[in-house]
């Protein structure tokens, strides 16, 4: 500290407690302690000041020199931009999917673009006009009797035995 050795900072030590006395001698060093600590607060704050003004007259030249380069653009670059379109062709693509998926939904007896619509129209009122075919007659219930074996029939033969 202060090209100060130990020898030297013991004999500042005896002087002072000398010269001070021991009874003064602690709120001396208190007060010289909260003298050094102003003194590093307002050291630290002068150099925060001096690295920000280096600090922003860096920033002005990178800026003074990126304004003057030509042929830069700078909001080209901007991915915020390109992402935007991306989404907005999806959505429109998903929107005209949407939108033929609904018309295929809505009118199912179409055919898709081959035909016009007014012959998709005409299509099922001539359709209405022609009968109705008989509806086929329903098969005769069958027995329970026909279908399930006699129960007494099948008899294990332990039962029969116990039985």
């Amino acid at each position: 500290m202060f090209g100060i050795d130990s020898p030297e900072l013991l004999v500042i030590a005896i002087v002072a407690l000398v010269v001070i006395g021991p009874k003064e001698l602690p709120g001396m060093l208190r007060s010289w302690g909260k003298w050094m600590a102003q003194m590093r607060g307002m050291a630290s704050e002068f150099r925060g000041h001096v690295d920000e003004m280096v600090r922003q007259s860096e920033l002005d030249e990178v800026k003074k020199q990126l304004e003057g380069a030509s042929g830069l653009d700078l909001q080209s670059l901007d991915p915020t931009k390109q992402i935007k379109s991306a989404i907005q062709e999806g959505m429109a693509e998903g929107e005209k999917a949407i939108a033929e998926a609904k018309t295929s939904f809505d009118n199912p007896l179409a055919e898709p673009e081959s035909t016009p619509q007014i012959a998709a129209e005409a299509q099922p009122a001539s359709i209405a006009s022609e009968p109705l075919p008989e509806p086929l007659p329903e098969p005769a219930p069958s027995t329970v009797a026909e279908s399930s074996p006699p129960a007494q029939e099948e008899k294990p033969a332990k039962a029969a035995a116990a039985g």
